[in-house]
């Protein structure tokens, strides 16, 4: 105190404000240190804001930063941490400049980035902390990194620094280094950085490589996240480097022997294999018989005799199935499987079980256009084409006679055991009507029967035992008959007198008119009529009368839908 009055009265100027000055250490206490700068009154500066505290001693010589020369109470106050930043700040001003290196200690997360001690108070953006954006920023509290200085701002005596450009820099040295360094068939170890659905990068400590999902393992792996986790540690192969574009290849399955060579001597044509099912396509079941290894059973092979359209209908993924081995192709890494093959093809006998000529019985299973599928035996079908069903009847659809479900017999007409194929017949089993026409029907007899359809052009007279007689228009009145339906109608009784008969081509001519006729009257008809019906006037032979009168029927159902 009377220093200063002896320097005040000398003439020297006081401190001023906002000045570094001189002071001595004169009381530590509990929350504070006395600090006497020479001045009339002493300045208080709280013990926090000394870096050691613990190694404070009475009389020890400390710059502090005058803030004011009195407060309230008279008291000098005085800052030891802002004469710190200020003497930090004039020398990073000074020894330092934009584009500069600073070492720095983060000290908090604020918004859009951290606060970084470099001596003063520095912003470290977000964008700038890492070459990848950094999710969790409290990772990087109380840290010491170095820091490129961005920009100096000496009004606001604000700094900004950037961490990204050091760190790339880094990274690019160390991968310059490593790429120098990897050589292919090396074992290297890496983490698990990033998983895609084609595959997984790894960091080999300085540059990342991709293993790709072909690469992972010798078996089937539909996504790496099935065999991979980020963060985990694998040993990897180089497979490939390409050091102009900085790209490294990796392989973990070529760690170990590849699962296809000398395939054939493991598995060898016929022998039985047991394995588990791992996939189900429309057209197969991918079986897995060792690890890398998965063979092909084709919907084809999976039963001699079920009728089975797609394999999900007798397997499921994850079964575990026997089957015999019918190829492979090691240059393609195919195995051919077959399940039936564990048991005999029952083709093989089917000329045994069903016999040519022999009467069989069985369920209608299914109703095609061209005939029905009668099942004689579990998963053994025989077919009876709509031409075999009736000795008499023109049969359009099998549906016409059958219905699925329906027991029917029939005689067995032939049997390719190679095709897998049995040819049935119905009307096999009873004698052809048209056999015997010849001999009960003749010129000129008359007949009895009833209308069973009727056509534009004639009605059909159904004779019995599955005869039909055909009536042309022109033959069933003297008069002149414009619609048949107005004089005749199904089921209605009708005496003819036969004027035509060709048992070859299965048809009856009749004449309804004719019955009181004369024989000459009933020839010079019966040339008439063989005029009619010649090939391409008025149909009326029975086979194209038959086709002609079920076109017309399914018109009128349309007409009338």
């Amino acid at each position: 105190m009377v220093e200063m009055d002896k320097l005040l009265a000398g003439g020297i100027s006081q401190p001023a404000e906002g000045s570094i000055v001189k002071g001595r250490i004169i009381d530590i206490r509990p929350n504070e240190v006395l600090v006497d700068i020479g001045y009339k009154s002493e300045g208080v500066i709280p013990v926090n804001e000394f870096d050691n505290a613990s190694g404070l001693k009475v009389g020890d010589e400390v710059e502090v930063l005058l803030e004011r020369l009195e407060d309230e109470d008279g008291m000098v106050v005085l800052s030891k941490e802002k004469a710190d930043q200020k003497k930090n700040w004039d020398h990073i001003v000074k020894t330092c400049a934009e584009g500069g290196i600073i070492q720095g200690k983060v000290r908090a997360k604020v918004k859009g980035g951290l606060l970084v001690d470099v001596g003063v108070e520095a912003f470290l953006p977000a964008s700038q902390i890492d070459t990848v954006a950094q999710r969790n920023l409290d990772d990087f509290i109380n840290n010491t990194y170095q820091f490129k200085i961005v920009k100096i701002n000496h009004d606001r005596k604000n700094i900004v620094v950037s961490r990204r450009d050091l760190v790339e820099q880094e990274r690019s040295e160390k991968r310059q280094k490593l790429l120098a360094d990897l050589k292919m068939g090396d074992i290297r170890t890496g983490t698990v950085k990033n998983i895609t659905d084609f595959g997984a990068f790894i960091d080999l400590n300085g540059i990342d490589g991709l293993l790709h999902v072909t690469d992972i393992s010798w078996g089937r792996v539909t996504h790496p996240s099935e065999v991979l986790k980020v963060g985990s540690k694998i040993e990897v192969m180089i497979l490939d480097v390409n050091r102009e574009k900085e790209r490294v290849s990796l392989g973990l399955k070529q760690k170990s022997r590849n699962p296809w060579d000398e395939i054939e001597k493991r598995y060898p044509i016929g022998a039985r294999v047991k394995g588990k099912v791992v996939n189900l396509v429309p057209y197969g079941a991918f079986i897995e018989i060792e690890e890398g290894i998965e063979g092909l059973v084709h919907v084809s092979e999976i039963s001699w005799t079920k009728r089975i359209s797609r394999p999900n209908e007798v397997l499921s993924v994850g079964d575990t199935i026997e089957a015999v081995v019918l190829g492979i192709n090691r240059e393609e890494q195919k195995v051919s499987l077959g399940m039936k093959q564990l048991e005999e093809n029952p083709w093989l006998r089917a000329h045994e079980h069903f016999p040519k000529g022999s009467v069989v019985k069985g369920r209608v299973r299914n109703l095609t256009n061209f005939g029905a599928f009668i099942e004689l035996a579990d998963g053994i079908d025989g077919m009876v084409h709509v031409s075999d069903m009736s000795w008499t009847k023109k049969i359009n659809h099998p549906q016409e006679m059958l219905k699925k479900g329906d027991m029917v017999e029939a005689i067995v007409l032939d049997v390719e055991a190679a095709n897998q194929r049995i040819s049935l017949g119905m009307k096999q089993l009873a004698d052809d009507p048209w056999k015997s026409v010849a001999s009960k029907y003749k010129i000129g007899d008359t007949v009895n029967g009833k209308v069973s359809k009727l056509a534009s052009f004639g009605a059909f007279i159904d004779l019995g035992d599955g005869i039909e007689g055909l009536v042309h228009i022109s033959q069933i009145s003297e008069e002149r008959v414009e619609k048949v339906k107005n004089v005749l109608k199904v089921g209605d009784p009708v005496t003819a007198r036969v004027i035509k008969i060709d048992p070859q081509d299965r048809r009856i001519g009749l004449s309804i008119k004719a019955v009181n006729y004369s024989e000459e009257q009933l020839e010079a008809e019966r040339k008439q009529f063989d005029e009619v019906l010649k090939p391409g006037e008025a149909m009326v032979d029975l086979e194209h009368a038959f086709d002609q009168l079920e076109e017309k029927g399914r018109k009128d159902e349309s007409s009338a839908q």
